[in-house]
């Protein structure tokens, strides 16, 4: 039993648009139907970007005031130990004067002291 099928090059070619017209038939009726669909579908990703470009806005802007922040207690640290250091050195300076003024004045003293005794000693042999 042999089945002959001998299509020829013309029914061949016509099955085949025919059915690549169906093809494309069934893509633009499921494409018209996906629509709407797809349009909510771009909608959704829309709004889903623009929420993460405002997430990133708004890490970006916190890592700035963060940056800042920071910054400004470094500088503040900064200036507190300029002062401290200020501070020490004027207190040394202090200190130091203070002490050449109580050698000065103690040397005065035993000066005007010694100055006091050879007068004494004067007044006693005259």
């Amino acid at each position: 039993m042999k089945f002959s099928r001998d299509h020829g090059l013309a029914e061949r070619r016509t099955t085949a648009t025919d059915a690549k017209a169906a093809l494309l038939q069934a893509y633009k009726a499921a494409h018209a139907a996906a629509d709407p669909e797809r349009e909510a579908r771009m909608a959704e990703r829309v709004a889903r970007a623009e929420e993460r470009e405002q997430r990133h806005a708004e890490r970006t802007r916190l890592k700035a005031e963060e940056k800042a922040r920071a910054e400004q207690e470094a500088r503040e640290r900064e200036e507190a130990l300029i002062a401290e250091a200020n501070a020490e050195k004027d207190a040394r300076e202090h200190a130091e004067a203070s002490r050449i003024s109580r050698v000065v004045e103690d040397e005065a003293a035993r000066k005007a002291e010694r100055d006091r005794r050879y007068a004494a000693r004067k007044a006693r042999q005259s």
